[in-house]
C-alpha cells in the first residue's frame, strides 16, 4: 500500500508505476484504493463508476478496470456537499457533516472490505493506495482508506513523499510519529517523491530520514518531466497554457468551476498542430479557434457562473463570429435551449435557460446513466469509442442532425450547420477520426491528418514511467518486504 504524507505528493503515479512493474515481473496486480474523491471518473465494461486513477492502474496492469477497485468514490458538488457512489453506483448525495460521522460509518467500512475481499481472490498482488495525509488525527476513528484499510488487508505500506514542496523531513517524520505503535510497525518505507537536481545531494538527508524514522528509504523519485500520466486532480490546470500560440489551431477548454473528466481532452492536446488552454478569461476566449465545454459535476450551478462572469457572452460573441463550439456531457447540456431539474437533482434551481447553440432540451433526473460504448462519428468510417456517465436526458427537436450512431442504430448527441455540436460521449476526442474532423477547417490546405494511436501511447508511457521508478527505487527490496524477509 501507497499512502502519503498529504495529497497530491505522487502516491497515485508511485501506484501506477508498481501495477506495471508487478504485471512485467510475471504477476497479476490490480489496484484498490477504499475511497477516492475526484470528479475525474470512468465507466468499467459493467457500466459501474469508479475513479479515473484506478482505471488508469487498471490500465497499467493491463487489467480491465472493475468497481472493486474503487468501491467508494465522492464527487464534489459544492463544497460542502458529495455525490455518494458505492460499489460503482450513485446512493445519494451527503453533506460532509453526515459523512464523516462516526454513526453509520460500519455500513461503508464493511463495503469497502467485501470489494478488498473480492478483489483479492482474483489478483496478487492488490496494489492498494491511500487518500490525502496517513496523520489526520481528528479522522482517525473514521478512516477506511488509510492504515485502518492497511491492517484489514495485512498490507505492507510505503511511505510517499514530495520533496518538491519542501519540508520534507518534518512531513515524513511527522506523518509516522504521530502514528499509533500498532499502525507503525506496517509502514516497510519511504519513497521521497519529485526530486529536482543531483540526488548525490541528498545522501546526507536519506540518512537522517532513516535514522529519525527507522523507516528504510526505499528509493528517491526525480521529477517526471517527459512523461504523461494521466492526473487525478485537475488543480492546476488554471495555469496550464494560458495564452495563444502563432501557428497553432488554439483550442479553449472552459474553465468550468465543477470540472470534470478533463482527461478527455489529453489526446487532442498532444496533437503537434493544436495549443490547448484552459480559461475563463473572456479575452482568451476571444482569441481561440475552437471552443470546449467540457463536462461538470454541477451543469445548472456551472451556467450560472458563465453568465455571471461574461464567459457566456463571450462564447456566444465567439460564435456568432464563426468559431464553432463543442459540448461534451455538461457542456452538450449548456449548449441546449433550457435544463430542467424537477426533482432538483443538482440544487434548488429547477429551470434554466441554455445557451441556446443547439436545438435541444435536458431534463436531470435521477437515474446515473453509465456505460462504455462504440458509435460512429458523423460521416466517418471507422467505430470509435468512448463512455457516458451522466444524470440527464437530452431530446432533440425534429428535423435536427444527430451527431453520433450507435450499434442498435439508435442516435446520439446533436449538431448544426455551423459548427456546433455537443455529446454525452466522454473519451469522443480519444479518436483520431474525431480530430482530424475537429481540425480540418483549419489545416490551411496540409493533407496530413493524426494517425497518433493514443492506446499504444500510453501503454509506452506506463513502461517509461516503470523504467524509471525500477532505476530509482530498490524493487528488490520491495519483493523482500512482500516476501516477508524483511519486517522494516
Amino acid at each position: 500500500m501507497f499512502v502519503g504524507t498529504g495529497s497530491d505528493v505522487g502516491k497515485s503515479v508511485i501506484n501506477t508505476a508498481f501495477c506495471r512493474i508487478f504485471y512485467q515481473d510475471g504477476y497479476s496486480p490490480a489496484p484498490f484504493k477504499a475511497q477516492n474523491m475526484a470528479l475525474n471518473s470512468y465507466a468499467t465494461p459493467e457500466g459501474l463508476e469508479i475513479g479515473r486513477a484506478q482505471a488508469v492502474q487498471a490500465e497499467a496492469a493491463c487489467v480491465p478496470c472493475h468497481s472493486d477497485m474503487n468501491p467508494l468514490l465522492l464527487k464534489p458538488s459544492s463544497d460542502h456537499t458529495s455525490q455518494v457512489v458505492l460499489n460503482g453506483r450513485p446512493i445519494g448525495n451527503q453533506k460532509a457533516t453526515d459523512y464523516f460521522r462516526k454513526e453509520g460509518r460500519e455500513y461503508f467500512r464493511e463495503a469497502v472490505h467485501g470489494a478488498f475481499d473480492r478483489l483479492s481472490e482474483r489478483y496478487n498482488p492488490i496494489v492498494m493506495e491511500g487518500a490525502g495525509s496517513i496523520s489526520e488525527l481528528n479522522l482517525r476513528d473514521i478512516d477506511i482508506v488509510n492504515m485502518s484499510m492497511a491492517m484489514y488487508a495485512g498490507a505492507d505500506v510505503i511511505l510517499v513523499a514530495d520533496i518538491d514542496r519542501g519540508g520534507v523531513f518534518a512531513s515524513v517524520y511527522g506523518s509516522i510519529k504521530l502514528l499509533p505503535e500498532e499502525e507503525r510497525k506496517y509502514i516497510k518505507g519511504v519513497i521521497i517523491n519529485r526530486f529536482r537536481g543531483d540526488m548525490s545531494l541528498f545522501d546526507e538527508g536519506r540518512k537522517i530520514i532513516e535514522d529519525i524514522t527507522s523507516k528504510p528509504v526505499l528509493g528517491i523519485v526525480p521529477y517526471m518531466k517527459d512523461l504523461h500520466i494521466e492526473e487525478e486532480d485537475s488543480v492546476e490546470l488554471d495555469a496550464k497554457n494560458r495564452f495563444s500560440l502563432l501557428g497553432k489551431i488554439n483550442v479553449a477548454v472552459i474553465l468550468l468551476p465543477h470540472l470534470s473528466n478533463f482527461t478527455d481532452f489529453d489526446c487532442l492536446e498532444r496533437d503537434e498542430r493544436v495549443h490547448l488552454f484552459y480559461t475563463n478569461n473572456t479575452e482568451e476566449i476571444s482569441r481561440a479557434d475552437i471552443i470546449i465545454l467540457p463536462g461538470t459535476k454541477s451543469t445548472i450551478d456551472d451556467l450560472i457562473e458563465l453568465r455571471r462572469n461574461g464567459v457566456s457572452q463571450a462564447i456566444l460573441k465567439a460564435h456568432h463570429d464563426g468559431v464553432p463550439v463543442v459540448g461534451i456531457c455538461g457542456g452538450y447540456q449548456m449548449m441546449g435551449i433550457d435544463i430542467s431539474d424537477p426533482l432538483h437533482i443538482e440544487g434548488d434551481t429547477s429551470y434554466i435557460p441554455g445557451l441556446g447553440l443547439l436545438p435541444v432540451h435536458t431534463e436531470l433526473c435521477k437515474e446515473k446513466r453509465s456505460v462504455q460504448t462504440e458509435f460512429q462519428f458523423m460521416d466517418c468510417e471507422g467505430i470509435c469509442k468512448g463512455y457516458e456517465i451522466h444524470n440527464g436526458h437530452t431530446t432533440i427537436e425534429d428535423g435536427t442532425h444527430s451527431l453520433n450512431r450507435l450499434p442498435d442504430g439508435s442516435c446520439e448527441g446533436c449538431m448544426t450547420d455551423d459548427g456546433c455540436y455537443g455529446t454525452y460521449m466522454h473519451g469522443l476526442l480519444d479518436n483520431n477520426v474525431v480530430i482530424n474532423k475537429l481540425l480540418l477547417p483549419f489545416d490551411k490546405g496540409n493533407e496530413d491528418v493524426s494517425t497518433f494511436d493514443y492506446t499504444s501511447y500510453k501503454q509506452k508511457q506506463y513502461d517509461m514511467l516503470a523504467k524509471l521508478v525500477r532505476e530509482n527505487v530498490d524493487v528488490d527490496r520491495v519483493y523482500r518486504i512482500l516476501r516477508g524477509e524483511i519486517n522494516k
